[in-house]
């Protein structure tokens, strides 16, 4: 098997009943492999970024259009669509808060006292995981409501970083953006997005939100074909899409960007998948993490891809493609097993 760089990384939710439960089994089974846990994203974010919908809900500004179907998506489950109200001037919309930090302090208590108790090992981080803006937009919001409310809608995200960042020393804390709207769309899949150029469109906004993370809190971007029904939206050709975002967000980053997550989907361990790696270009601080490790073929098939990714890019770390938030949480011990082994323990 190909070397690693001998750490897994975890991209968000892990279908667990809280965070303690969460905190507990990744120091048990992973250990100081990962130098950051989230929380798994328990309770309401289970769902990514659905639990928003009570944000837009109950906003004054903002009324139901419809219920609609987004093509593509196999969960067959519809999305509401907003819009602002008549008169409601968009420059005065204020959003007061999305509820990300208050979530993520939450957590931090019970973070910092288990690792207080050796329970975490010392210098891990608390990772944060956030929607990019375009994806909340994106989903909630028609293309011409999605470009009025964007202004109201970054402005609140960038204060759940601020929020998060005062209650979180930043040596403990690490911020990760979840990416998966945007690297739909520019591989040509629904729903499109609300600005003309997806590539060049999704760098300039995940820069600024990269720059939105206070120095000294670690940052990082997840990339992702999304997982509504276990299915992703649009299956990728190959990495090339990954590849070039990263070297894009990378060149044009303001701030450190310490790490970058691509997925690999289970059935491809084929070198056409992963050539696209010969083309990445990071910055020294920038870790890369490759999603080979799935549980339906386990430490083989999850092996048989870290062979393929090895011959077009080293050192990496590897993680799973998506969170674990939709699979059966009896699972969830084996899978985490499967990633030890293949590190090598």
């Amino acid at each position: 098997m190909a070397k690693t760089g001998g750490r897994v990384h975890f991209v968000g939710s892990l279908g667990l009943p809280d965070a303690e439960t969460a905190f507990r089994m990744l120091g048990e089974r992973i250990g100081s492999r990962a130098t950051r846990y989230p929380d798994g994203e328990p309770g309401e974010r289970a769902y990514w970024i659905r639990w928003q919908n009570t944000v837009f809900a109950s906003h004054p500004d903002l009324e139901l259009i419809e219920e609609r179907m987004i093509e593509g998506y196999k969960d067959a489950k519809a999305r509401p669509a907003y819009r602002l109200r008549d008169g409601v001037d968009p420059q005065s919309m204020t959003i007061d808060k999305l509820g990300y930090a208050e979530a993520a302090l939450a957590s931090w208590a019970v973070f910092k006292r288990l690792r207080d108790e050796g329970v975490v090992p010392a210098g891990t981080r608390f990772q944060l995981c956030l929607p990019s803006c375009a994806a909340l937009l994106t989903s909630f919001f028609p293309g011409d409501q999605a470009v009025l409310v964007e202004p109201a809608l970054e402005d609140a995200m960038r204060r759940e970083v601020e929020a998060a960042a005062a209650g979180i020393p930043a040596g403990d804390l690490a911020i990760q953006w979840d990416v998966a709207y945007e690297i739909i769309a520019i591989d040509g899949g629904q729903p499109p997005l609300y600005y003309a150029d997806p590539l060049a469109g999704s760098v300039e906004r995940l820069v600024r939100q990269l720059g939105w993370v206070p120095a000294g809190v670690e940052a990082g971007v997840h990339l992702c074909y999304g997982d509504p029904g276990h299915k992703h939206v649009i299956e990728p050709k190959d990495l090339g899409t990954c590849v070039a975002l990263s070297n894009a967000i990378c060149a044009q980053a303001t701030r450190p960007v310490n790490w970058m997550h691509m997925p690999v989907p289970r059935d491809r361990r084929d070198d056409a998948y992963v050539a696209p790696l010969e083309g990445l270009v990071l910055n020294p601080e920038t870790e890369l993490y490759i999603g080979c490790i799935h549980f339906t073929d386990g430490a083989a098939g999850t092996s048989a891809r870290i062979d393929a990714a090895g011959k077009h890019a080293s050192g990496f770390g590897l993680a799973t493609e998506c969170g674990f938030g939709r699979r059966d949480p009896e699972t969830i011990p084996a899978l985490l097993d499967i990633h030890a082994e293949v590190l090598g323990s």
